[in-house]
């Protein structure tokens, strides 16, 4: 699984298109498939199969690549240390836990990118806090929401907005702005390396949600179903039938109608639903962090 055994980025522009044609000829893995061959490299090292993983999700490093755009690093070396992201995911990944690799993989590829991006920004100490790293990928995206993308200079009640929804102090939203330099019109020129150029709104993320996104988060809801149903397991049978009927059917049954099919009364039927709420919740929060024991402690790119 070494890295020169995979695709390559050279040549500028061109060598980016190049790249993203050649990845494209990867085939994306069936469910079935994935599993399989994740479990021969996880019992058997078959260097063969781990290949096989890394290179069908060279396409969604790409894409979680093209969103680091902004910062003016040549592509191939942030989408190179993507891949190496992606390849520790593979390692490390493990498929009786019931979700996709991609699902898995994409916080450690965004977590090799976002450390290459930090080490490579000359901002003097710039901050290694976990909310400075949330303020530095997310700064640009918060202004953008308020409008504030052309500003240089950010007013008083865009401070205090962008600060209350990072979670940081409106001196360091203040100290972080004036450092990226404030943010050009969308039509300011830029000139980034390898011999890229442009307009800033060329390098904004297409937000449109990609074949790869849409499967993230296909995975996501199957493994938060998967979790919920294994929490339930804690309640007994007349906790789980008020919980599904309150909290999960499409059409919830009243307090009444539960409290007459097992003659209690109608705050009995609620001091259940609460009760039977709160163990499903401690479960799912205990199976979340169990999961989370195994993944790269991040912060989520902007």
């Amino acid at each position: 699984m070494a890295q020169n055994t995979l695709p390559s980025i050279s040549g500028g522009s061109n060598g980016l298109s190049r790249y993203m044609e050649e990845i494209r000829r990867f085939p994306m893995l069936q469910p079935d498939e994935e599993y399989m061959l994740a479990k021969r490299y996880q019992e058997h090292g078959d260097t063969e199969a781990a290949h096989r993983l890394v290179t069908s999700h060279l396409r969604l490093v790409a894409k979680i690549a093209m969103g680091y755009r902004g910062y003016g690093l040549p592509m191939g070396e942030v989408v190179s240390e993507g891949n190496v992201g992606l390849m520790q995911a593979v390692k490390k990944f493990d498929p009786e836990r019931g979700f996709r690799l991609a699902t898995y993989a994409m916080w450690w590829i965004k977590a090799s990118i976002q450390e290459y991006v930090l080490r490579s920004w000359s901002l003097v100490k710039m901050g290694t806090t976990a909310n400075q790293k949330r303020l530095f990928f997310n700064l640009r995206k918060a202004k953008s929401r308020i409008q504030a993308l052309g500003d240089a200079d950010l007013n008083e009640e865009q401070v205090k907005k962008i600060a209350t929804d990072l979670q940081v102090s409106e001196e360091e939203v203040l100290s972080m702005n004036q450092r990226l330099g404030g943010d050009a019109s969308l039509n300011a020129p830029i000139r980034a390396a390898e011999g890229e150029s442009g307009q800033w709104q060329d390098w904004l993320v297409d937000e449109t949600e990609s074949q790869e996104d849409m499967l993230i988060a296909e995975d996501e809801l199957d493994h938060r179903r998967a979790m919920l149903r294994e929490a339930m397991d804690v309640l007994n049978d007349r906790e789980k039938r008020i919980f599904e009927a309150r909290r999960l059917a499409e059409s919830p049954l009243t307090l009444e109608e539960l409290s007459g099919e097992f003659d209690i009364s109608r705050e009995r039927v609620r001091q259940i639903e609460v009760r039977a709420f709160e163990k499903v919740q401690k479960a799912m929060i205990a199976a979340a962090a169990k999961l989370n024991a195994g993944q790269p402690q991040l912060e989520h790119a902007g």
